[in-house]
């Protein structure tokens, strides 16, 4: 009887323990300042592509000439298919390498875009 109180309360504690862990954190990865430069006058939002698009969700400027830059390195899976379906882009990216789509000034608004399969989206809203 001993052994089993002991056994539930080590079960609460480690599901406690795990529950206040990974409280706020939040499985869609969200923009950070890292991933959209602007280089000689063009905004370039870089997104890496394996297993998913990473990160899901990027913010930046509208208004000014942006490039999508798909970075692969090992991708063999759905991921490595583009598909903007507003713009009607589609593209196959290499398994390792680095593709950029250019996507032109966009307005106030939220690109959406997913994998060839439409299993992993990725979406970048314009300000």
């Amino acid at each position: 009887m001993k052994a089993t109180i002991i056994s539930i309360i080590i079960f609460v504690a480690l599901i406690g323990g795990a529950f206040l862990l990974t409280r706020g954190v939040s499985n869609t990865p969200v923009a950070n300042a890292n991933n959209v430069t602007i280089v000689d006058g063009k905004q370039i939002i870089e997104i890496h592509a394996k297993g998913g698009y990473q990160p899901r969700k990027s913010i930046a400027k509208a208004g000014i000439p942006t490039i999508l830059r798909f970075d692969t390195s090992g991708t063999f899976d759905c991921s490595s298919s583009v598909r903007i379906p507003s713009m009607n882009i589609s593209r196959l990216l290499p398994q390792t390498g680095t593709t950029d789509i250019d996507i032109g000034n966009q307005q106030v608004a939220t690109l959406r875009g997913t994998c060839g399969m439409g299993m992993y989206p990725f979406e970048v809203t314009f300000n």
